[in-house]
């Protein structure tokens, strides 16, 4: 009751007088963000001729390591070796739907196959075109990430994207 005497008592508000019109004060640009030292652009130059000669032998040992699981067809071990990245990418219904219209429309693809799983992948994409990979060359993209090349009548032909994991190497594309 005491609220509505409070409510009720009371004039009339005066008509309030418009706003001043506010300056309109342009905001500086934003500064862009240092780039951490992490984060700089990679030079390739800076790794040595030993750190080069062992990284291709790793990269060729696990190379050849992939052709034999491949040959096996042994998906769980090939699986292994894959980078998180990659198995979301490989996997995704996106990339499987596309994986699938390309093969459809192939004339090398002999039999139709519709790619449901990153397994179908590895079966019908991987086992087919990876048998029998030879690494030639490799280029830096980072300290711990590698291009895989192999060097045909066709040119310099890329195999994988990897990178050095704590878990050994891992292909991320």
């Amino acid at each position: 009751m005491f609220l509505m005497a409070i409510l009720s008592c009371g004039t009339a508000p005066e008509p309030a007088e418009p706003p001043a019109a506010v300056e309109a004060v342009p905001r500086p640009a934003p500064e862009p963000e240092p780039i951490p030292a992490e984060e700089s652009v990679f030079d390739p130059n800076t790794i040595s001729d030993e750190v080069f000669v062992s990284t291709k032998a790793d990269v060729q040992e696990l190379i050849h390591d992939l052709n034999r699981i491949i040959r096996a067809k042994n998906y769980r071990a090939w699986v292994a070796h894959l980078g998180e990245e990659y198995i979301k990418e490989k996997g995704s219904a996106d990339f499987l739907a596309e994986t699938t219209a390309i093969l459809m429309e192939s004339q090398i693809q002999t039999r139709r196959k519709v790619l449901n799983s990153l397994e179908d992948y590895f079966l019908n994409v991987v086992v087919p075109a990876h048998q029998n990979d030879r690494v030639d060359d490799i280029e830096f993209i980072s300290e711990d990430r590698v291009k895989a090349f192999t060097i045909t009548e066709k040119g310099r032909l890329r195999l994988y994207d990897l990178e050095n994991t704590e878990n050994g190497w891992k292909i991320i594309n």
